[in-house]
């Protein structure tokens, strides 16, 4: 009997965890995006903690706007909704750098746990959730590979707290929440620069370069074949139509 009822136990399991994934890789764009942002003051700055006192999701309504002109191209427009939740003291598990295979594993496990722990019953049931690990710019300059997974529809967003890197960090961040509904890079992963053509604004422009515009999932503004540039805000960004296919808004 007891054999059975934990064999039963198992299959339900299962059964929510195949339900879970076919719904992450089945987004219904039909209907309004939630989105749960938890900041996380990362370096234990007061400079950071001050910043994160300012954040509303009002600073986000571009992003927003952003998405619903993006989505607009390829098909109905899309309705995304950011909600600032909790700040949280404990980080997210950090990205392993040039990890091989078990160590990814190991790592979204943890990841996994680590939003298990984190969620609240008053979270509601978002439809992604990002945490959002700031730095104070002066003691850091460069930060960490962010990442998004999407199956668990969950992301860690490393970002600077200060006012003059905010419109790059809605790039960063609106990145990764595309990729937690599938989207992939776009960017060479040696050296960073666009690939062409899937990483090109407009492939068929001529001359090529200068690029006007980047691709959001390539990140950077092809200058030539070897250079380019972060754009200084989403309104320098575009998502082609290979990035809509991945996300379902082209068939």
């Amino acid at each position: 009997m007891w054999k059975k009822i934990r064999i039963l136990i198992l299959l339900i399991i299962l059964l929510m965890v195949a339900v879970n994934a076919w719904r992450d890789q089945n987004q219904d764009w039909n209907k309004p995006i939630i989105v749960l942002l938890h900041a996380v003051n990362a370096d234990g700055q007061a400079a950071t903690q001050q910043y994160i006192q300012t954040l509303g999701a009002t600073e986000l309504r571009d992003a927003q706007d952003y998405l619903k002109t993006m989505s607009g191209q390829y098909r109905d427009p899309i309705v995304v909704y950011f909600q600032i939740g909790r700040e949280l003291k404990q980080l997210p598990p950090k990205v392993p750098e040039q990890a091989g295979m078990l160590k990814t594993i190991v790592w979204s496990l943890k990841f996994r746990f680590y939003a298990w722990q984190q969620h609240q019953a008053l979270d509601g049931a978002p439809s992604v959730t990002l945490y959002l690990n700031y730095y104070d710019p002066k003691q850091a300059r460069q930060l960490k590979h962010s990442t998004a997974l999407e199956n668990g529809r969950i992301g860690s967003v490393n970002l600077f707290a200060s006012a003059k890197q905010a419109a790059q960090n809605k790039i960063v961040l609106v990145h990764e929440l595309l990729h937690a509904f599938g989207a992939t890079d776009k960017y060479n992963l040696a050296n960073g620069q666009p690939l062409y053509p899937m990483g090109y604004a407009d492939p068929q422009q001529q001359p090529l370069f200068p690029q006007a515009k980047a691709e959001l999932m390539a990140g950077h503004i092809p200058l030539s074949a070897s250079q380019s540039k972060m754009p200084d805000s989403l309104a320098q960004t575009m998502i082609n139509p290979i990035t809509a296919l991945e996300l379902g808004w082209t068939k």
